[in-house]
């Protein structure tokens, strides 16, 4: 089981490559809040998306968040590590994504 400090720097690591691809891609419209929560160590982080780029990380829920990840906390760094994909992990259940359809689709562009 991963520790909240590794989850914690996953979400650094994955802001990081968000920047680096709205640097490539351009910018995205996309600005949603956005939680991850990792049950298996009772903890949860928040940030915003913004312009394709995840800021403001901090520790703590966010019930409002317009888009909510949840994920086991070994998943949660092998997904932002790029050991496991994205897609196969939602369709497996590994990780759940609550947000509308279309939020999806342009998250699917981030990565």
């Amino acid at each position: 089981m991963a520790t909240v400090e590794e989850c914690r720097q996953a979400l650094d690591k994955l802001a990081a490559r968000l920047d680096r691809n709205a640097e490539t891609r351009g910018k995205l419209d996309l600005d949603r809040t956005l939680a991850c929560r990792v049950p298996d160590l009772e903890t949860a982080f928040h940030g915003r998306l913004e312009g394709g780029r995840l800021v403001d990380i901090a520790d703590g829920d966010d019930p409002k968040a317009k888009i909510a990840l949840t994920a086991a906390s070994d998943d949660l760094v092998a997904l932002t590590s790029g050991r496991l994909d994205v897609t196969k992990a939602i369709t497996s259940g590994q990780v759940k994504v609550k947000a509308n359809p279309f939020d999806l689709l342009k998250l699917r562009k981030l990565l």
